[in-house]
């Protein structure tokens, strides 16, 4: 059996029956009887209780449903105060309340067909109960309780694993008749069970210790046990009474027989005319149905050309997108043979590296072989930087002699113009002052010039770099990979547009690829760097040695 199951809604007819039945028993003059039988219920309706309880009924039969409990969350036990008769046979109750001893007007209660285990010791509380019926049950045996029962003049318990009877049964001196299945008793044994109920009772009182006594005689011996005395008048009058009650009962039955045939006739005029007015309903169903069927048709001719173009719409977008899928497979193509390209490059770029730095390592050796030659190296770097600066100096004075050359001719002529009076002496103080600012000028400009040695290392330094074959070679492949990055994320993001997945792990595929050729070119650009650094380094430790114009000289 699963743990967890839907609940199975009833069906219209029970629904419409359980309405049905409520509003028979609230309407005025109903009698005692609340019948909600065959309504396909899971658990008892919260208005059955509230009917039973304000209107007092004394009759309840909610037999042949799928009742799991009898009473309901938001219900209590006791609504049915005054309930009488609770018949229950034909449901799925697995146990029954443990108050259910609080039902103290109950005098007959049907418990057939259910699935009880076991029955609560409470119901030792009905002193009011005259028959108990638990047939086709669970029950392996019944509680000490149902000494309690004092009224008790029928019990059925067959169908059940049941295999022992208590010995406090002897103590329910009314009982009359006693069902059970002999064969399968091993208390009292199968012989006395087949005897009867008179040998059952005899057996018990028996085993208890205790004197038997038929009903009747029980009832006789319970009246003079309240009197004081004995007679035949009154033994008359017990035995009649308990007739009355008996013929009083029946009378019931039958008149409750006789309401429920009416009752079943009210129902089939009522469904009668439920069904004229579903026939009527079904009439205007089918007037309505007609006209939304002439309002589908509306529709769907409508909805057909919307498709129509809508299909050519789509149709028109899927070429749109077939052509642009092309076009970026074709993108996609030649970023892969750029990227082909760039990996075979830096292949050979490696090569190249390797061969570079063997040849750096054999021009660092031979500057060790060559370090002997190095002065005379020196000395004519000196000569030559001795022999520009004679050139420059020479070429300053030139400079300046012609301009003193130009100023003497512009001096004279004005003076002529403006003094032709004028001595020779002041043109020649004019002169020397003029010769004077000539040479003041040039050593100062000559001096400056030697004196820069930090701006001729920084000159030499980015000259170096610039000039360095490997490390333009290194920034021109990361250019061209970040170029490469770019296209790519721009494919990408056309793609994203398009909402395609074609090709997307070649993408990834080539950006990783690219993203590591990267990494590695930075790696090996700063190792340059660091080499050139190095280089820069060995140079300026020999610059050291108090070699003048060093840096002048390197940057020639």
């Amino acid at each position: 059996m699963p743990l967890f199951f839907r609940k199975k809604k009833p069906s219209d007819d029970a629904r419409k029956r359980l309405e049905y039945q409520m509003c028979l028993a609230k309407a005025a003059g109903a009698d005692d009887i609340l019948d909600i039988s065959k309504c396909e219920l899971s658990e008892v309706p919260y208005g059955a209780f509230a009917t039973c309880k304000v209107l007092q009924k004394k009759v309840l039969i909610i037999h042949t449903n799928n009742l799991t409990s009898l009473v309901p969350k938001s219900c209590s036990l006791m609504s049915l105060i005054t309930v009488k008769v609770l018949d229950l046979h034909n449901n799925q109750l697995a146990s029954l309340p443990a108050d259910i001893g609080q039902l103290t007007s109950l005098q007959v209660l049907n418990l057939e067909r259910n699935l009880l285990k076991c029955l609560p010791q409470s119901i030792g509380d009905l002193a009011q109960l005259q028959m108990l019926n638990v047939k086709g049950n669970k029950l392996k045996e019944l509680p000490a309780t149902v000494s309690g029962l004092r009224s008790l003049r029928t019990l059925d318990i067959s169908e059940n694993v049941l295999q022992e009877l208590p010995r406090v049964l002897a103590h329910i001196r009314t009982l009359e008749t006693l069902t059970l299945d002999a064969s399968s008793m091993t208390y009292p044994s199968p012989d006395i069970c087949s005897a009867g109920t008179e040998a059952i009772q005899q057996f018990l009182c028996k085993e208890c210790g205790i004197a038997y006594y038929p009903p009747l005689q029980y009832l006789h011996t319970a009246l003079e046990s309240d009197g004081g005395g004995t007679s035949e008048d009154g033994v008359d009058r017990a035995v009649h009474k308990y007739l009355e009650e008996e013929s009083e009962w029946q009378n019931k039955f039958l008149d409750y027989e006789k309401r429920k045939e009416k009752k079943m006739q009210e129902k089939l005029e009522f469904e009668r005319r439920l069904s004229m007015g579903q026939r009527e309903h079904a009439l205007l169903v089918q007037q309505i149905n007609s006209q939304k069927d002439e309002m589908l048709q509306t529709v769907r001719e409508d909805q057909m050309r919307l498709e129509e173009g809508l299909t050519k719409h789509q149709r028109y977008l899927e070429e749109e997108r077939l052509k642009l899928l092309q076009q970026l497979k074709q993108a996609e193509q030649g970023i892969a043979s750029r990227i082909q390209k760039l990996l075979e490059d830096n292949q050979r770029q490696k090569q190249s590296s390797d061969i570079l730095k063997s040849l750096e390592n054999e021009r660092i050796r031979m500057e060790q072989l060559m370090a002997i030659t190095q002065e005379e190296t020196e000395h004519l770097r000196r000569r030559e930087v001795a022999w520009t600066l004679a050139a420059m100096q020479q070429m300053l004075a030139e400079s300046y002699k012609n301009k003193l050359i130009q100023m003497t001719y512009e001096s004279r002529r004005q003076d002529l113009v403006n003094q032709a009076c004028s001595s020779l002496a002041e043109m020649d103080q004019k002169f020397q002052q003029i010769l004077a600012w000539q040479q003041l000028d040039q050593n100062k400009a000559v001096s400056q010039i030697l004196q820069q040695i930090e701006m001729q290392k920084a000159a030499f330094e980015a000259l170096q770099v610039k000039k360095d074959l490997m490390h333009r070679q290194i920034r021109n492949q990361i250019k061209l990979i970040e170029t490469e990055l770019l296209q790519l994320t721009q494919l990408e993001l056309k793609r994203q547009e398009l909402d395609t997945e074609t090709l997307q792990g070649v993408i990834t595929e080539q950006r990783q690829a690219l993203g590591y050729l990267l990494q590695q070119l930075l790696k090996e650009k700063k190792q340059r760097e660091e080499e050139l650094q190095q280089i820069l380094l060995e140079m300026e430790a020999k610059s050291e040695t108090k070699q003048e114009n060093y840096w002048l000289i390197q940057y020639q």
